[in-house]
């Protein structure tokens, strides 16, 4: 590699993915305010794609001004539903509800990353997934809660895929890495494209 490589992000998920794939990383969490992002966002009526890009890029930039000669991943997630943004649940109580929510509905997960390096955005991608919820049972939902509560307060809309959050779904249209949260293929591509990764 003829860049050093920043993950600007310490989600578990996102590292697993990157890991897996064979990259050699740093990881730094980026100074970004995303409440304060997504609230001015919000005011201005950008779609929720359009938030996960503009988050995505906040993260790469801001890590890029602070490691000048790195190559940043920068990435995010939002998740649409009923016209309407889900952020990660607070606790328990709210990914019931939230889940309860989706229940027998349709949504949809916008994973948007964006490369930067020297604090401008080099490269970037948004990719769509639409996944349909079935009408599971309340003691599917307890049973849920239980096994899955340390993992789900850390995810947008109250599941992981790659866990018992895979019972929930009856159909899912769109890529797999979109959905946990990476559209991991365009960012290899990306990253051969600079010379980043071997061709």
């Amino acid at each position: 590699m003829t860049e050093r490589l920043i993950l600007a992000s310490k989600s578990q998920a996102r590292i697993v993915l990157l890991s897996n794939a064979g990259l050699v990383f740093d990881t730094v969490a980026a100074d970004v305010c995303e409440a304060t992002l997504k609230a001015n966002r919000l005011a201005e009526d950008a779609t929720p794609g359009r938030i996960a890009a503009d988050l995505a890029d906040a993260k790469a930039i801001e890590v890029s001004n602070r490691y000048r000669g790195a190559l940043v991943i920068g990435a995010d997630q939002t998740l649409e539903f009923d016209v309407r943004l889900f952020d990660k649940p607070a606790d328990l109580a709210e990914a019931r509800r939230q889940l309860l929510m989706l229940r027998g509905r349709t949504h949809r997960l916008h994973a948007a990353a964006s490369l930067a390096t020297g604090g401008d955005v080099v490269w970037r991608t948004l990719e769509t997934a639409t996944l349909q919820v079935r009408a599971f049972s309340d003691a599917f939902l307890a049973k849920y809660l239980a096994a899955e509560a340390e993992e789900i307060i850390h995810c947008v809309g109250a599941y992981r895929l790659e866990g018992l959050g895979a019972q929930l779904f009856e159909r899912i249209e769109g890529d797999y890495f979109t959905i946990l949260g990476l559209p991991l293929l365009g960012v290899l591509e990306a990253l051969r494209s600079r010379g980043a990764l071997q061709s």
